[in-house]
């Protein structure tokens, strides 16, 4: 195929496979345009091959992960997790928006970081609606907590985002020294964050709130809590035995969809469409989309902008240019397109990306799907947001926690090593 042409096709057609994730026409999934668009550049050359099928390789063991984690987060849920979260925020709170807000900084940190971002966007957030309306209290500081705290507190583990799923294959590291790295640099982010909310959400934290009712408490369930943790150490124990992280996270939905199966909680329908399938289609068909706009010039041009080496300015740079990448195009393209050229650098040089692409994204509506998708949970609950209200928060908070992110992370590789 003309160059000029499949780099125009190439372009294309990922602006509209964004375009129609961001805006989902008719509520069809975004596999249903993506699918397609992957299709015609193998079909008319844009990519060749091999090409296309080295990147389905690359991806199927993440998507594979992606897979498990998002059923073992939807059987927590199942099996009540979320509702008990609820009802501690409820009692900690004790009537003190200010509290609250703490103790959802505290679970959906956490959440995020285990379960990965999409349990906190999808799981969480209509938790915290419950939970502030409960309480009589603003729902707003909560509930752009929500969607902040699963970008930005979405750096620890490698399970904690797709991105991170890549990051993490591409890095060379193992569970514990990624975990390790990123530390630091979650915890600073996440400060930031919480100082910010603070300040800019102070009037609706003073509002005012009350005790909530002293019905029945929910009770926590151990054993899924005790899964999830055995999940977890699967996760370093794989890594550290060379095998892929994905068979702990299959293990662990294994045992808690066959107790669900086994009590009649859920159906192999639910656990099946739990996986969320499409969207795993739409992640492969994505990948073989932007593999033909870096094969077509965009590698070439980003590849004079990405430094080459890991001290404290080029840190800043790559996060810098990641950051900006997510918000023009998304984080999840912008990671596939960053990846193989901050490889060479070293592991610092793709963690530094890592920081562009989950804090970065929110600046803008568009920066991640999970702010997309969190946008589609606050209509459903009769609620919008301001676009002029989250680029202010987004401004006040995106620079300062990927600065020092940035600054924590380059603390740690001289400390920790890479």
């Amino acid at each position: 195929m003309n160059t000029a042409f499949a780099e125009g096709l190439s372009a294309v057609l990922l602006l509209l496979v964004l375009a129609c994730a961001v805006v989902r026409p008719w509520g069809l999934p975004e596999a249903v345009v993506a699918v397609p668009a992957a299709g015609l550049v193998i079909a008319t050359g844009a990519i060749s091959l091999d090409h296309a099928r080295a990147e389905a390789e690359r991806l199927g063991p993440v998507i594979g992960f992606l897979a498990a984690v998002l059923v073992l987060a939807q059987l927590c849920d199942d099996e009540g997790l979320f509702r008990a979260c609820g009802a501690w925020m409820a009692r900690s709170a004790a009537g003190r928006p200010r509290r609250l807000l703490v103790q959802v900084f505290a679970v959906a940190s956490v959440i995020t970081a285990v379960l990965s971002l999409d349990a906190t966007v999808v799981l969480l957030t209509p938790v915290v609606f419950a939970t502030a309306a409960r309480l009589g209290a603003r729902p707003k500081p909560h509930v752009y907590a929500c969607t902040h705290l699963s970008n930005t507190a979405s750096v620890l583990l490698p399970v904690s985002n797709l991105t991170n799923l890549l990051a993490f294959a591409a890095s060379g590291l193992a569970f514990t020294r990624f975990a390790a790295l990123m530390a630091l640099p979650w915890l600073a982010a996440i400060g930031v964050e919480y100082l910010v909310f603070r300040r800019f959400f102070g009037t609706d934290l003073d509002a005012g709130a009350q005790a909530p009712p002293g019905d029945e408490v929910p009770q926590v369930p151990v054993f899924t809590v005790v899964i999830v943790a055995c999940t977890l150490g699967g996760f370093v124990l794989a890594s550290a035995a060379g095998v892929n992280p994905a068979w702990a996270a299959a293990a662990g939905a294994v045992v808690l969809a066959a107790r669900a199966l086994a009590r009649g909680r859920t159906t192999p329908r639910a656990v099946a469409r739990s996986a969320a399938v499409p969207f795993l289609l739409f992640v492969l068909a994505l990948g073989i989309v932007v593999r033909a706009v870096v094969d077509n010039g965009l590698a070439d041009g980003l590849g004079h902008l990405v430094p080459d080496g890991t001290g404290l300015p080029s840190l800043f740079a790559i996060a810098g240019l990641a950051a900006l990448l997510a918000n023009v195009i998304n984080n999840l393209p912008a990671v596939l397109v960053l990846l193989p050229l901050a490889v060479p650098a070293g592991s610092g040089a793709v963690l530094a990306v890592l920081l562009g692409v989950n804090i970065g994204p929110n600046l803008t509506y568009a920066g991640s799907l999970a702010t997309l998708l969190w946008r589609r949970i606050l209509r459903e609950h009769d609620t919008d947001v301001d676009l002029g209200e989250f680029t202010r928060i987004g401004l006040l908070t995106v620079p300062a926690a990927l600065a020092l992110a940035v600054l924590a992370l380059w603390a740690g590789l001289h400390v920790v090593g890479a």
